[in-house]
């Protein structure tokens, strides 16, 4: 029998049923070329509506606060509240448990309908929060049966895209100014992390049968996820990566492997990743706990991997996070000190104030871990650097720098090895303790060079001579270079000699002028013995242009014809 199911393609029915088929076919041919021209003056209509419309105004787009990831809602959302775990006997209670897990798989929409199926919604958060309970007050719960329902039931609820960023990116974020996209599904994404942490966390669990599950893969979809914009999923996140990490010793290499690609990503490419800090917590628990001596890998992580991400330029993001993990890894292996010290130096901001004050704040976390034979290798350089942030003219960079002088460890290290430091140092904090416009500053500086003279009264007394010393040799300098610009021709401006004035007479014809008498031969307001004829008048030509300050200076006799 035919299959009744399957709509066959009927040819289009004529509005009278005693028309031929030719005819069917001429009005069909006529109907598609009517539409062809109807469509074309539609296209042409709209072409000429486009060019003769106004450009749009561009449209501020209104920051989303709330938004959710891309979930694709089942279609059968109707869930029967199934009986409480506690009051069904202890046989049935394995089965029960996995029918809540499967029911929990059922995904619902928060976003374009949010009112949407509440009453399944209540079902899935109470099953969730009865499972947490039954998971972390009961023991012997966990089951060989319940791991592969566990791990599909987490993969499903969170494993999904992630909407796309919503606040900017780089130097532009700030987390005190632009808040957080929180995720409009996060009622039942908590109940789901909070089950599986305590999944993880239960005494009953066996790592051995939850490795054929919570695998590479696995671990793969969870490091995508430390993308989310939503602080609450991360923070989770994060606990959970951790656990999974004590829990799992063959995973270990491979999750290090997976940060280092997501930090390689985040420095050479995007610039743009919302869990470094998170993950960087994360390391820096790792990190406390590798083994001595180091292994070439640690090292080169260290070098390759945390020093870059220093020249980030949303390092405020994370910067807290990051300086805990160098300060770890010079507590393990203190000979790291010099190459890690040279890098800051490298990376260090040269107009970004703010960045600085924070290299500043972790060169301090170093130097109170550093030991004496490694600090005489980087001392040079570092004070160098630190002569150059006291001169700052803004005053938290300079402050900050100053506060090195409160620290009394550093201040042991500084004493041990004035006889380098003291000459570096001097010049910038002698100069800045007169010129500096803040007043706070002039304090802190006079507290250095207090400190400093308390050390070595000698060294203090030789360095401030030679300081004027230098500064009178610069003054000389400075007015000797003044001088022979002075003296240089293009100052001087030395006058070219010009050629002696010389006038010409030329005689040219002219009618006689107004009141001139033809037989006296002498034109109104001429000197004397200046004759003219009746038919010529003579027309003087200077030899020079003509400048008028320079001949009135001149005292000119009259010219003689």
């Amino acid at each position: 029998m035919p299959n009744k199911n399957k709509k066959e393609k009927e040819p289009p029915k004529s509005g009278k049923s005693g028309k031929s088929s030719k005819e069917g076919q001429d009005s069909v041919e006529a109907e598609q070329i009517s539409s062809r021209k109807n469509s074309i003056g539609a296209v042409q209509s709209s072409t000429s509506a486009k060019m003769k419309a106004p450009v749009p105004q561009p449209v501020v787009k209104k920051d989303k606060r709330q938004n959710s990831s891309r979930f694709s809602a089942s279609n059968n959302r109707e869930l029967q509240k199934l009986p409480s775990l506690k009051d069904v006997p202890p046989a049935d209670q394995e089965k029960l448990f996995i029918q809540k897990l499967r029911q929990c798989c059922v995904l619902f929409d928060f976003v374009s309908d949010p009112l949407s199926d509440l009453k399944w919604k209540e079902v899935k958060r109470a099953a969730l929060s009865e499972m947490v309970e039954y998971i972390t007050h009961n023991r012997n719960v966990i089951t060989e049966p319940i791991y592969p329902e566990v791990v599909h039931m987490f993969a499903v609820n969170m494993f999904r895209t992630l909407p796309p960023s919503s606040n900017p990116t780089g130097a532009e974020f700030d987390p005190e100014e632009d808040e957080p996209t929180l995720e409009a599904a996060w009622p039942h994404l908590q109940l789901v992390y909070e089950f599986f942490l305590r999944f993880l966390e239960s005494p009953d669990f066996q790592p051995n049968i939850a490795k054929k599950y919570i695998d590479q893969k696995f671990v793969l979809q969870l490091l995508e996820l430390f993308d989310s914009e939503d602080p609450r999923e991360r923070d989770f996140l994060k606990t959970t990566l951790h656990r999974i990490y004590g829990k799992f010793l063959g995973l270990r290499a491979y999750i290090r492997k997976q940060i280092n690609n997501i930090f390689y990503r985040f420095i050479y490419e995007t610039e743009h990743h919302n869990g470094i800090a998170e993950l960087l917590e994360i390391l820096g628990s790792i990190i406390n706990g590798f083994a001595l001596p180091l292994k070439e890998e640690h090292k080169i992580f260290l070098l390759k991997v945390l020093l870059p991400l220093h020249k980030v330029k949303s390092l405020s993001v994370y910067h807290p996070q990051l300086a805990y993990c160098v300060v770890q890894f010079l507590e393990k292996d203190s000979t790291l000190t010099e190459p890690v010290v040279m890098a800051l130096l490298k990376y260090w901001p040269k107009t970004h104030s703010p960045k600085e004050v924070m290299f500043l704040n972790e060169l301090e976390e170093i130097l109170d871990v550093i030991e004496p034979s490694e600090f005489v290798k980087i001392m040079e350089p570092l004070f160098r650097q630190l002569a150059k942030c006291v001169s700052s003219p803004h005053f938290q960079v300079a402050e900050r720098a100053l506060y090195y002088w409160n620290n009394e460890y550093i201040m042991s290290l500084i004493s041990d090895n004035a006889a380098k430091i003291l000459p570096i140092m001097f010049p910038s904090l002698y100069r800045n303790s007169k010129t500096h416009w803040n007043k706070t500053i002039h304090g802190l500086i006079y507290n250095a060079l207090k400190l400093f003279m308390e050390m070595n009264q000698k060294l203090f007394d030789d360095c401030t001579q030679q300081f004027k010393a230098e500064k009178l040799k610069h003054r000389k300098i400075r007015r000797r270079t003044v001088l022979l610009h002075a003296a240089s021709p293009s100052c001087l401006r030395t006058p070219t000699p010009r050629k002696p004035w010389k006038l010409t007479a030329e005689p040219t014809s002219c009618s006689p002028r107004m009141g001139a008498s033809a037989s006296s031969g002498v034109l109104p307001g001429a000197g004397p013995g200046m004759p003219v004829s009746s038919g010529f008048c003579r027309k003087y030509i200077l030899s020079v242009p003509y400048q008028p300050v320079t001949l009135k200076s001149q005292s000119l006799p009259h010219p003689i014809l």
